[in-house]
């Protein structure tokens, strides 16, 4: 049984596996392709839609628990591409 988790764009929950996890790297937005980096994650469908979602609400700061600004360049490349 895949654990479910909560997706910070949509808020819509899901299987574990068919959602990214996301973590704060130094300034930036890290994938966390193998979920097992340390420290808190975020988890997000892979979709241009929930990411814009997260973006717009601030959810990435208030999830990961973090007060600055991160770098999302990556992962929007990423789901955009």
């Amino acid at each position: 049984m895949d654990a479910v988790r909560t997706c910070i764009g949509c808020r819509s929950r899901a299987p574990r596996s068919s959602l990214l996890r996301i973590v704060a790297g130094e300034s930036e937005l890290v994938v966390d392709e193998t979920a097992t980096l340390p420290g808190r994650g975020a988890w997000l469908h892979p979709s241009a839609s929930c990411f814009q979602l997260a973006v717009r609400k601030r959810a990435f700061g208030r999830a990961l628990r973090v007060a600055g600004q991160l770098d999302a360049t990556d992962l929007e490349n990423r789901l955009n591409g």
